[in-house]
């Protein structure tokens, strides 16, 4: 289920309490945010918490 999506009326955003950009979320099946980073994502963030993370929630 991995999706890419643009909020381009910002109406999400608002709800999920976005700062600014960019913004990574991790969100899943049920629509929950499992993981919010603020700032861009470099390798480690990718490869030590992203990454592990998807690959949880898919099971």
């Amino acid at each position: 289920y991995d999706v890419i999506a643009v909020d381009r009326e910002g109406a999400v955003g608002i709800d999920w309490g976005v700062y600014g950009v960019p913004e990574t979320f991790v969100i899943d099946r049920e629509g929950i945010i499992r993981y919010k980073h603020i700032g861009p994502v470099d390798q480690k963030v990718l490869s030590d918490v992203i990454l592990p993370l998807v690959s949880d929630l898919k099971g």
